[in-house]
Order: structure tokens, then C-alpha cells, then sequence
């Protein structure tokens, strides 16, 4: 059996496939986040919908990156799981060489 990884790997060399992911990782990046905040909280989806007065299936939205959330979602989630946002910007490592010349 091939693992995801493998095809990823794979898949990466596509150009279409490669934009696509690209333009995703921002949101791919927040539910990795996301899903091991509330795995280092020690909360199941369903514990966790309960600390934010909403339904399990909004956690598994949530955390299947298919949308972004809100400030609002965010801050709920943070007291949820006793942590705090922290936002911030980085460089890309173009424009890192471009101030270089």
C-alpha cells in the first residue's frame, strides 16, 4: 500500500498540484496547529465542542482546514484549551534576497 506521504512527495513535482497545495498551506498549517493544541489539551472533538458551546462537527470542520475560521472561532478555541494566539509573519525568502541586492 502506498502511503500519502509517497504521493505527496509524488504529486509535488505536478505544477497544478504544487500551486494548489501552496495556496493551501496557510490553512493546511492552522489545523495542524489546531488538531495538536487540542491533542496537548487532552480534549476529544466532542470535549472540546462542549468548552465552545458548539457541535462536534464544527471541531471536525475546524480542523480539517477546508475553511478559515474566525478571530472569534480562534479566541474560543484558545480559552477552550487554556492557550493563547499568537499571529505572526515571516519573511518569504524572496523577498529576503531581493533586500540583499
Amino acid at each position: 500500500m502506498t502511503k500519502i506521504t509517497d504521493l505527496h512527495k509524488q504529486w509535488l513535482k505536478r505544477p497544478d498540484y504544487k500551486k494548489a497545495f501552496d495556496d493551501f498551506q496557510a490553512e493546511f498549517e492552522l489545523a495542524r496547529h489546531i488538531i495538536q493544541t487540542r491533542i496537548n489539551s487532552g480534549l476529544s472533538q466532542e470535549e472540546l465542542a462542549k468548552k465552545m458551546e458548539t457541535s462536534q462537527s464544527s471541531i471536525a470542520r475546524l480542523e480539517s482546514g477546508t475553511s478559515l475560521p474566525s478571530m472569534r472561532t480562534l479566541t474560543k478555541f484558545a480559552k477552550a484549551t487554556n492557550t493563547e494566539i499568537n499571529i505572526s509573519f515571516k519573511p518569504l525568502k524572496a523577498a529576503k534576497d531581493k533586500m540583499r541586492a
